[in-house]
């Protein structure tokens, strides 16, 4: 890079001083602009929408299940009331003898009968 070129801030056009490969002239517009780039894409409140969704579903389950406890049961009701929607998840495992445990991230939860559902943290491999 010529030493004349003057470089300018992405998001405000000021002169930037400092290092060769710098963008920005401060947090402020780094975060202004990528904020702003976040909400240009046409999907961004579907998909953020989504995600939240996904992050209260895993709250959900992890308050269900008691700390050290590999499992708890919880009824519909109960997951229902703190918010649980049951059409976001991340990934459905099938065990070996047929059994279908849906997952959000690291919990998931196996439908028992009469609207319970056994709740599950997934081991660290």
């Amino acid at each position: 890079m010529e030493k004349d070129t003057k470089k300018v801030c992405l998001a405000c056009g000021a002169t930037i001083k400092g290092r060769a490969d710098k963008k920005f002239c401060n947090d402020y517009c780094r975060n202004n602009y990528n904020n702003e780039q976040k909400a240009k894409g046409s999907h961004s409140s579907l998909v953020r929408n989504i995600n939240n969704a996904l992050l209260k579903n895993r709250k959900v389950l992890e308050s269900v299940l008691p700390e050290g406890e590999e499992t708890a049961k919880a009824s519909k009701e109960k997951m229902l009331r703190l918010g649980y929607q049951f059409k976001y998840l991340t990934h459905i495992y099938t065990t070996k003898t047929g059994k279908t445990y849906y997952y959000c991230y690291d919990y998931g939860y196996l439908p028992l009968d009469n609207d319970w559902f056994l709740v599950v943290r997934r081991k660290e491999e």
